[in-house]
C-alpha cells in the first residue's frame, strides 16, 4: 500500500546462533529436534554402542594372557582381570554417550548417516545423555579404585584419571582433540597401549615386552574402527567443522589407512608365532579383516562402511582374545 513503512524482517534466535553452532546448516534451521517425553531402554542400548564393546574386552583379554607369561607360577588373578574389564567397558560406553552429548548439542550429528544417536535425534535430552556418561565414568573411577586399593599401586589413579579426561574430551570442550585430527592417536594410546598394558601390570606388577607390542597391535586395529566411522561420516564432518583424520587426509589415503591398521597387526602376530605357536590361529581373524579392507576399499554407499566398521569390530574380539589366549596356555 502506498505510503506504508516497510515490514521489518525478525531475524529470530537463528541470526544470533549462527556463529555459535558446530553445524551451520543446523543453525539457519533453528532448534534441535524436541526430545521425546519418554526414553525407551531399546534407546539407551543403541546409545551406548554395543558394537564397539570389542574394543575395550580386546586389550583386557590380551593384556591379561601378557600379564601371566610375567608371573613366575602363572597364577593369575581372576578378579583383578574382572575389575578391568569393568574398567574399560565403562571407559568405552561413557565415551559413547559423551560423544553422543557433546557432537549433538554442537549440531554435527545433524547429518549423520549412520545410526541416530540420542541427543541429536531428540530421543533424549542433552542432560540425560550426559547424566549417563558421567555415571559410566563414575562406574570406570569405582573399578579402578578397586583395583588400585587390590594391587597398593596409588600411582594407578593418576592413569585413570587422565583416561577419564581424554575420554570426555574426544569430543567435548571447547578444543575438542577429536576435531583436529587426533582421535586415532588417543586411540591409539588408551585403547591400545594403555589398556592392555595396565592389564597386564595388574595381573604380574610388570609390564612385558608381550604386553607392549600386542597393545600396539590391537591399538592399530581400533584406530581401523574409528577410520572406518569417520570414513562413512567425512563429507557430513567436513560440512559441521569436525577436522577428522579421514577430514585431513581425504577419502583414498583414508582408506589405505583402514587397511594399513588392519594389517600391520596381524604382522606382530606372526612374529609372536615364532615364539608362541597357538599364536597363528589368530590368522583365523582375516577372515573378518581382510573383508573388511575389501569393503572400505571399494565402497560406494555409507552402508558398506558400517558393515566394514562391525567386521573391524569382531577382528579386534579375536585378536585380543586369540593372542590372549595364546599367551596364557
Amino acid at each position: 500500500m502506498a505510503g506504508a513503512k516497510p515490514r521489518r524482517t525478525n531475524p529470530g534466535p537463528d541470526a544470533k546462533s549462527r556463529g555459535r553452532s558446530g553445524n551451520p546448516e543446523k543453525a539457519a534451521r533453528g532448534a534441535a529436534p524436541a526430545a521425546r517425553d519418554r526414553v525407551t531402554a531399546a534407546d539407551w542400548l543403541a546409545g551406548a554402542r554395543l558394537r564397539t564393546l570389542p574394543l575395550a574386552i580386546a586389550p583386557v583379554a590380551l593384556g591379561t594372557g601378557a600379564g601371566v607369561v610375567a608371573i613366575p607360577d602363572g597364577a593369575w588373578h581372576p578378579g583383578r582381570a574382572l575389575l578391568a574389564l569393568v574398567v574399560a567397558l565403562a571407559l568405552q560406553i561413557g565415551v559413547n554417550f559423551a560423544n553422543d552429548y557433546s557432537d549433538g548439542v554442537r549440531g554435527t550429528d545433524d547429518h549423520r548417516v549412520g545410526p541416530a544417536r540420542l541427543t541429536g535425534s531428540g530421543a533424549a535430552k542433552p542432560r540425560q545423555v550426559l547424566a549417563a556418561a558421567l555415571s559410566f565414568f563414575a562406574l570406570a573411577a569405582i573399578a579402578g579404585l578397586a583395583l588400585t586399593v587390590v594391587t597398593g599401586q596409588w600411582w594407578l589413579l593418576a592413569v585413570g584419571a587422565v583416561a577419564i579426561v581424554a575420554a570426555w574430551f574426544y569430543t567435548g570442550g571447547k578444543r575438542p582433540y577429536g576435531y583436529y585430527g587426533l582421535g586415532e592417536l588417543f586411540v591409539f594410546v588408551f585403547f591400545g597401549l594403555v589398556a592392555t598394558a595396565g592389564s597386564a601390570f595388574v595381573q604380574a606388577l610388570t609390564v612385558n615386552f608381550e604386553a607392549w607390542l600386542g597393545g600396539a597391535g590391537v591399538g592399530l586395529i581400533a584406530c581401523a574402527v574409528l577410520m572406518a566411522n569417520n570414513l562413512r561420516d567425512v563429507v557430513q564432518d567436513r560440512a559441521a567443522g569436525k577436522r577428522t583424520l579421514a577430514v585431513l587426509v581425504g577419502p583414498v589415503a583414508g582408506r589405505i589407512l583402514f587397511s594399513v591398521f588392519m594389517l600391520v597387526p596381524f604382522v606382530i602376530a606372526a612374529f609372536f608365532a615364532l615364539f608362541y605357536p597357538p599364536a597363528w590361529l589368530v590368522m583365523f581373524a582375516l577372515l573378518a579383516a581382510l573383508p573388511a579392507c575389501l569393503i572400505v576399499i571399494t565402497a560406494k554407499t555409507p552402508r558398506e562402511l558400517i558393515i566394514a566398521l562391525q567386521l573391524a569390530s569382531l577382528t579386534a574380539l579375536a585378536y585380543g582374545v586369540g593372542l590372549g589366549a595364546a599367551f596364557a596356555f
